[in-house]
């Protein structure tokens, strides 16, 4: 049997990969441009929308191009002395550092230089290195996945800002949840993030979706259309529906399948999701699920809850992805079959 084209691995791009086209491109553009208007993007969304994928993606593409140089970093890790140790390990750059007779040995990185002074500070070496970069008209691009609101987080982007405003030719491509990156920026000293254009990822394509699924499965539309509802656009819920149909294609219907479908987002989703949720949060989707009800009036009526607190909760539950508000006066669940997930384990 050929090997499945569809995978349930997180942040590894599979072999069947629907390409958000207008957002990789906007960005993409923008890096590229002679005079970029921006030098950092924040990808956002809810758990397994795909943020991860499109990252790499866009690195994958700038790889290709012999004008950048991309490093990707650990965000649990010291990602000063990271990026430095990396850009010296190139060995184009490698060879230009030595040129310029830089001397970076107090970082472990190389031996001493003859008649060079040691370069002693962690932010001094990256803007030495950064400068033979510019020289070279390379540009530098540095990926972070999943940022949180940490220590070493805040002191790169405060050096980042500082980078910018000295025309060094860097970008910077992070992903995070709404909460992580909304409690980073909110940081005094980091409220440049709050003008750093934000990418909030939709549910995929349904027409790209239906596509996929009748090409690699020679369904009708009819049958493709089902599993595409299905999935309700999350990225996840496609590699999913998609790996477990192709390894039961010839024994269970989609129907069969359901019961495992459900299954998988659970462990790999949705009980996380469920359990970063606060009381009320939960409350008002418990109320959405065990009533059906959409209107927004009545679910806050049902809940009990004051209008100012009820918009509160439903403006952090729509920011994460979970609820779709932008039919006015109405709610309804964004992630598919979440709200079956919902009512199996309310309490």
């Amino acid at each position: 049997m050929s090997r499945n084209p569809f995978t349930i691995s997180f942040g590894k791009k599979p072999m069947q990969y629907i390409s958000r086209l207008s957002q990789t491109n906007e960005i993409l553009d923008n890096f590229r441009a002679e005079d970029s208007s921006n030098q950092i993007y924040v990808i956002s969304g809810i758990r397994g929308i795909g943020k991860t994928v499109m990252m790499t993606n866009i690195a994958h593409i700038l790889e290709e191009d012999p004008d950048w140089v991309v490093a990707e970093l650990n965000p649990m890790r010291d990602i000063l002395q990271s990026l430095v140790a990396k850009l010296y390990a190139l060995p184009n750059m490698h060879t230009c550092f030595l040129k310029a007779k830089l001397d970076f040995s107090a970082f472990g990185l190389g031996a001493s230089v003859e008649s060079a002074t040691p370069v002693t500070d962690i932010e001094q070496a990256l803007e030495l290195m950064l400068a033979q970069l510019k020289k070279e008209k390379k540009r530098l691009l540095i990926t972070i996945d999943e940022v949180t609101n940490s220590e070493y987080i805040r002191t790169f982007t405060s050096s980042f800002q500082i980078l910018l405003r000295r025309d060094y030719p860097i970008y910077l491509l992070m992903t995070g949840l709404y909460e992580n990156i909304h409690n980073l920026q909110n940081e005094k000293t980091l409220t440049f993030l709050y003008r750093a254009p934000k990418i909030m990822l939709e549910p995929l394509n349904y027409t790209a979706i239906r596509k996929c699924y009748m090409d690699i499965f020679c369904l009708k539309v009819e049958e493709a259309e089902q599993m595409a509802t299905l999935t309700k656009g999350y990225s996840f819920a496609f590699q999913v529906l998609g790996y477990l149909y192709w390894n039961h294609r010839d024994t269970k219907t989609i129907e069969d399948i359901l019961a495992e479908y459900d299954q998988y987002l659970e462990e790999y989703v949705y009980s996380k999701i469920w359990s970063e949720l606060s009381a009320l949060d939960q409350k008002i989707l418990i109320e959405m699920a065990l009533s059906g009800e959409t209107k927004v009036k009545d679910i806050r009526e049902a809940s009990g809850m004051k209008s100012e607190v009820f918009s509160v909760y439903r403006d952090r539950l729509k920011r994460r992805g979970i609820v779709d508000a932008n039919c006015y006066g109405y709610l309804s669940f964004v992630l598919p079959r979440f709200e079956d997930f919902v009512k199996i384990h309310h309490i």
